[in-house]
């Protein structure tokens, strides 16, 4: 079966980038809905990657809020640069392989993979 090149672009493009629409929990809807929805199995990959990543970036999260509490904030200030590039870096090279390689679903270096 053969599938349109542009919309797995597209589709791959978003589930990763879904991780810049906000620091909520809706923000992984996006990719969700992209499981549910799309037929390709590229797609589909990238969007179970994307969800993972959303996961991973949760529990960092939470660590670092309750070492930043227990630490009255030094983890923050020392921990909180690494993780915001973590937080960034990632699904930015997540969107440039997804367009500049649409047949390969990417996947992240260093993360727990639940999905």
């Amino acid at each position: 079966m053969e599938f349109d090149p542009d919309k797995r672009k597209l589709l791959s493009a978003l589930s990763h980038g879904s991780i810049f629409f906000s620091s909520v929990v809706v923000s992984v809807a996006v990719p969700i809905a992209i499981l549910f929805v799309s037929e390709d199995p590229v797609v589909k990959d990238n969007a179970k990657e994307a969800i993972n990543f959303h996961l991973n970036v949760w529990i960092y999260e939470a660590i670092l809020g309750v070492l930043a509490f227990l630490t009255l904030g030094l983890a923050a200030f020392f921990l909180g640069p690494i993780f915001f590039l973590y937080h960034w870096v990632p699904p930015i090279f997540a969107i440039i392989q997804s367009l500049g390689n649409p047949t390969q679903p990417y996947r992240y270096p260093f993360i727990f993979h639940f999905i």
